[in-house]
């Protein structure tokens, strides 16, 4: 894990949000759990692969066409 931080600015609503959020969890502090959300949500965005291809797409809405499901 990487050691070095830097600052980043939030709304004071929100991270009064947070706080109440995490009492009484497991979660020490609020950058803790600002960085353990970002890190999710980038491994998701990572993680999610293309379904459909532009070339299946189109035979997928051909063979719906030729089914009679879509104009």
């Amino acid at each position: 894990m990487d050691k070095e931080f830097t600052a980043i600015s939030i709304p004071t609503s929100l991270y009064k949000k947070i706080e109440e959020a995490i009492k009484g969890t497991e979660i020490g502090s609020v950058a803790n759990y600002v960085s353990k959300v970002l890190r999710e949500s980038l491994s998701k965005d990572e993680a999610a692969p293309e379904v459909f291809s532009q070339e299946d797409e189109e035979k997928v809405k051909e063979r719906l066409k030729a089914l009679g499901y879509i104009d």
